[in-house]
C-alpha cells in the first residue's frame, strides 16, 4: 500500500508530498517515509503506531463492539458501522451519529467489501515492528494522538514520536480514534503549521 501512494505520486507527476496519515494510513506514511524518504515532505501521523504489538492495543471493549452476528443488508452494515464509530469514538467530543451513519452509507455504495478489511488488518500486522526503521527516518513529522483513543491506545503514538529522531507529538485530551469537527481547526493548524515550516526551510524546494 505504501508503494501505491508512491506510484500515484509518479500518475500525478509529482517528485514529493506532504503525506498526512490516520490509523491504518498512518502506518501506510511510515512505510513510505522509510522506504521512499526523498518523496515525502513531511509526514503527519495521526492515531496510529509503530507495529509493536506492546504498545497502540486496542481496548476489550473496542474489540466487543466488531462481534455479534454478521451485517448483511445494506440497514445492516450502516447500524453496525455506527455501532463501532460510537465506540471508537472521541468521549471529549459530540458524536454525530446521523454524519456517521451518512458516511457508511456513502462507504457502502462506494465499494463493499469485508474480505478486503480483512486482508488490510492483516497487512497490518504483517508489516511488523518499525521502530528500528522509523530510527532511521530524516522526514519532518508530527505525531497527533488521542489521549483516550480506544482502537489504537496513545502508548502508540508515543512510541512513534520516540522512534522518529525530532518528531513533535501533540496528544488531544477528549479525542479517541475519530476526527470530531470541533478538532478540526486545531489539526489543520498544526498539520498546515508543519508543512509551511517545511515548504519555508532550506529543503522546501526538493522535489517541487
Amino acid at each position: 500500500m505504501a508503494a501505491d501512494t508512491v506510484g500515484l505520486l509518479d500518475v500525478l507527476g509529482w517528485q514529493s508530498a506532504h503525506l498526512v496519515g490516520g490509523s491504518l494510513g498512518g502506518a501506510i506514511a511510515q512505510t513510505a517515509a522509510i522506504e521512499h524518504p526523498r518523496r515525502v515532505r513531511s509526514l503527519p501521523s495521526v492515531m496510529s503506531t509503530t507495529g509493536d504489538t506492546s504498545v497502540g492495543q486496542a481496548r476489550p471493549e473496542m474489540l466487543g463492539a466488531f462481534g455479534g452476528p454478521p451485517a448483511v443488508t445494506r440497514q445492516d452494515v450502516v447500524d453496525r458501522t455506527v455501532r463501532i464509530s460510537r465506540t471508537a469514538g472521541s468521549p471529549g467530543f459530540a458524536f454525530d451519529e446521523a454524519e456517521a451513519a451518512a458516511r457508511a452509507g456513502r462507504a457502502y455504495d462506494r465499494s463493499y467489501d469485508p474480505p478486503g478489511v480483512v486482508r488490510q488488518a492483516v497487512a497490518s500486522l504483517a508489516s511488523g515492528d518499525r521502530t528500528p526503521l522509523l530510527r532511521s527516518v530524516d522526514v519532518p513529522t508530527l505525531v497527533i494522538h488521542g489521549a483516550d483513543d480506544p482502537m489504537c491506545d496513545v502508548s502508540g503514538g508515543r512510541a512513534t514520536a520516540t522512534a522518529v529522531p525530532g518528531a513533535e507529538l501533540l496528544v488531544v485530551d477528549g479525542m479517541g480514534h475519530n476526527l470530531p469537527r470541533a478538532l478540526w481547526p486545531l489539526l489543520a493548524e498544526r498539520i498546515t503549521g508543519l508543512v509551511h515550516r517545511v515548504e519555508r526551510g532550506p529543503d522546501g524546494g526538493r522535489g517541487a
